[in-house]
């Protein structure tokens, strides 16, 4: 049988040198360049940036979680970093002055990275 265990998620961006920018340089996370591809390295696992080019959409929903312990604390540096979070009013999901979602579930406040695809900071299970 064949092994499928070593899964890993990917998603399109319109701009490689944007996405390493903002996730290696603004996120701080450890990325690597191969053949074109955007490489984001997590513990255990990795994540695929292919280019798109101009063919690119945004997805509309949430491709990246990050589980962090303080939802608030890290939103708050990562705007001292320039990342500017979703403001949700008048939807189902609203969001407070510190730019999260409080309303069910567990804390979780909306980004968008430089192709418009949303991520979100998520506070840790358990």
């Amino acid at each position: 049988m064949a092994d499928l265990s070593n899964a890993f998620s990917g998603f399109s961006t319109d701009d490689v040198a944007a996405a390493q920018a903002f996730y290696g340089g603004t996120l701080g996370l450890d990325v690597s360049v191969d053949h074109e591809l955007l490489f984001l390295h997590f513990s255990g696992r990795d994540v695929l940036i292919y280019p798109k080019g101009p063919a690119h959409t945004p997805a509309t929903y949430t491709v990246l979680n990050f589980p962090v312990d303080d939802v608030p604390g890290t939103v708050a540096e990562l705007r001292g970093r320039g990342v500017e979070f979703e403001k949700y009013a008048g939807t189902p999901v609203q969001t407070d002055d510190d730019f999260v979602f409080r309303g069910g579930g567990p804390p979780i406040a909306w980004f968008r990275d430089p192709a418009g695809n949303i991520l979100s900071i998520i506070a840790r299970a358990g």
